[in-house]
């Protein structure tokens, strides 16, 4: 597997710290890294409120890496609770896509990182408001 991946890997799993913040929210149950076209890895924490006001972990690297100035997406990894890997969910889609409309479908996510299996946003998202 390429070595990229396994950084991704790293950066997420070093944030990923699952805690009660009050109760009523809890934090860091999945992270996310993000590496942007620069080569810039920014990373990602879920926070889940009981009102929906939470944010998934991949939206929260990405805003973290608008949040310092890029806007281009390379690869997308995301660690769920039990230290799997997954895809993002549709509103990550969603905003990865607006994001990128021109490009969006480059975009590389790691589905499943013991097989190494890798798709593409356009894979995952093949007609997007069409």
């Amino acid at each position: 597997m390429d070595q990229s991946w396994e950084e991704l890997f790293q950066a997420a799993k070093a944030v990923q710290k699952g805690r009660s913040i009050s109760k009523y929210v809890e934090a860091g149950g999945v992270a996310a890294a993000i590496r942007a076209k620069s080569g810039k890895i920014y990373t990602g924490v879920c926070i889940d409120t009981c009102s929906t006001l939470g944010i998934c972990a991949e939206r929260n690297a990405i805003f973290h890496m608008i949040t310092e100035g890029e806007q281009e997406i390379d690869q997308v990894l995301a660690i769920m609770p039990d230290g799997r890997t997954g895809a993002p969910c549709g509103a990550c889609r969603e905003l990865m896509v607006q994001l990128m409309p021109d490009s969006y479908q480059e975009i590389r996510i790691m589905l499943d990182i013991t097989k190494g299996k890798v798709v593409t946003l356009g894979e995952l998202t093949p007609a997007w408001w069409i």
